[in-house]
């Protein structure tokens, strides 16, 4: 007993903590980067960093953290890595400091191109993601004031305007208002008080009120109904917008009612966005009223609002109008069968649809069969189809292969995080088996793959001209599987997606019951690959 005490005690002390593994590196350049780009104290004082460089720089910080604790590690290699670990994290934290107090790096020419007269565009959101005060808006609004610009477009992104900035930008922007026919006020109250945000907002309204403008983006400035009426006045005088973008505004079920009630024609609209919103069903619905007076509309967005099944029924009724659509993102809703039934009756009128992203919608096999049979009969020239997490299964994939057989323009499939399974990866890498030469990107990941369907996925795959990415991650292929696959893509490795989350031991198929039931669904699935050939001759 004590021997085996004493054994196990040295098998303890054998557990190394250090190096980290690769999927925990990356998840700290995941996490300094959301924390580089999240709005605190030190980024009101020294900017916020845009992604891009906020990826770049974790990545920087994280490789140096690394090398420091890794050196600190080969100083103590009998240690358990314990205290590498804690050099690893202090240094990552130290840089990370570092980082934000720096800043957003600005080129001075950047700066000096983004503010001077350059075509038509005025643009101020190349520099920090800061506040600006009074003294700065005098300065860098400057252009605004030379006699005889020819701005047409305005954009004041990326920058915070509290009232005493707004009164100095106020008399300039009525002074060109009269030529300006694109506005961008996207994020430009952040991190101002809801009183002092209200009055830039109605400030900025009443002096751009009556301009005819073609664009209109007034994301990211959590608007919700007091944001929206504020800019009523704006909105009220619009009557030939094309483009209206409302993402990440707090645009609820009130506010959504405001936009309907206050924007007096849509009839020239083919943009329309509420991205990241809590809309919920009765918000959908106002929506909805949008949509339906929007007959030119070419690209809706209404993905992440919170929007059920009722909701998604009325936005299903309401798209019917807009047979000129050519790109449609409902994505990560809560549609359910019902509103994916009704859908489809409207995806059947869209002729000219390139992308439709439909992903995380609760479809289930009744709703993905019914969206794949409308697509299949219509959108011939459809090039981007996203259906992932919808908990489709083999049963409901015969519909979606014919529909992927008759795209001959599809370049870029996303069926991840579904339950195909080996039947359903093998009628989909059959579907995409004759010509399908525009396809560059696949997405089958999560889906309980096997050996076989990950093997058939890789060989239709690999012979395709310009092909960039086949992810199959986090499926249950065997280690020989990965070999083979890996053998197949041996001339091009940068083809096939990390297989860092495949499972090979996720399922146990060794059961004599299953394999009696594989052997069915061989015979099932020999039947509709038989099918699906005939319909691809047509």
């Amino acid at each position: 007993m004590e021997s085996g005490t004493q054994a196990f005690q040295q098998r303890s002390l054998s557990v190394k903590l250090w190096p980290p593994s690769h999927g925990t590196r990356l998840m700290l350049v995941e996490r300094m980067t959301k924390n580089l780009t999240t709005p605190s104290i030190f980024s009101r004082k020294y900017g916020l960093l845009s992604n891009e460089e906020a990826e770049e720089d974790a990545k920087k910080i994280e490789e140096l953290a690394f090398a420091a604790a890794d050196q600190h590690y080969k100083k103590e290699p009998d240690g358990d890595g314990s205290s590498a670990v804690q050099v690893y994290a202090k240094e990552s934290s130290r840089l990370m400091l570092e980082a934000i107090k720096r800043g957003p790096t600005v080129k001075d020419e950047e700066i000096a191109d983004k503010t001077s007269i350059h075509e038509t565009v005025f643009d101020i959101s190349g520099g920090r993601r800061a506040f600006i005060d009074a003294e700065e808006a005098e300065e860098i609004l400057k252009p605004l004031r030379e006699p005889g610009n020819s701005y047409t477009k305005i954009c004041f992104s990326n920058r915070s305007f509290g009232l005493d900035a707004a009164n100095v930008a106020a008399p300039l922007l009525s002074s060109v208002k009269k030529q300006l026919t694109e506005i961008d006020l996207s994020d430009f109250i952040a991190g101002r008080p809801e009183s002092e945000a209200l009055e830039v907002m109605n400030l900025f309204s009443s002096v751009l009120e009556g301009c005819q403008l073609r664009y209109l983006n007034l994301s990211n400035n959590a608007l919700g109904e007091k944001g929206v009426r504020a800019f009523g006045a704006l909105l009220k005088s619009q009557n030939n917008l094309e483009e209206l973008y409302l993402t990440n505004d707090g645009i609820s079920e009130e506010a959504a009612q405001a936009v309907s009630e206050l924007i007096p024609s849509t009839e020239k609209l083919k943009v329309l966005q509420f991205h990241n919103n809590m809309t919920g069903d009765e918000g959908a619905i106002a929506i909805s009223d949008i949509v339906k007076r929007s007959h030119a509309l070419e690209d809706f967005r209404c993905s992440s609002t919170r929007v059920g099944t009722d909701g998604g029924v009325a936005l299903a009724e309401a798209l019917k109008t807009c047979t000129r659509l050519k790109k449609l993102d409902l994505r990560d809703n809560m549609f359910g069968v019902g509103a994916g039934v009704a859908l489809s009756k409207a995806l059947s009128l869209f002729a000219g649809l390139t992308e439709v992203y439909l992903s995380y919608l609760n479809l289930e096999d009744d709703g993905a069969e019914a969206l794949a049979n409308a697509l299949k009969e219509s959108a011939p020239s459809l090039e981007v189809l996203d259906m992932a997490g919808n908990d489709i299964t083999a049963k409901g994939t015969a519909s979606l292969a014919a529909c992927i057989a008759s795209k001959q323009f599809l370049s870029k499939l996303n069926l991840a995080e579904n339950e195909l399974k080996d039947e359903g990866a093998i009628l989909i890498g059959k579907s995409l088996g004759e010509g399908h030469g525009q396809l560059n990107e696949v997405d089958m990941s999560t889906n309980a793959i096997r050996r076989a369907g990950a093997r058939l996925l890789a060989q239709v795959v690999v012979k395709i001209p310009g092909f960039k990415l086949l992810n199959i991650n986090g499926n249950f292929i065997s280690d020989e599987g990965i070999d083979e696959i890996k053998e197949l893509f041996k001339s091009s490795p940068d083809m096939l997606g990390s297989l860092e989350d495949n499972d090979p031991e996720g399922e146990d198929y060794e059961d004599e019951d299953e394999d009696e039931e594989n052997a069915e669904e061989g015979n099932e699935l020999e039947s509709k690959l038989k099918d699906l050939k005939i319909e691809q001759g047509e």
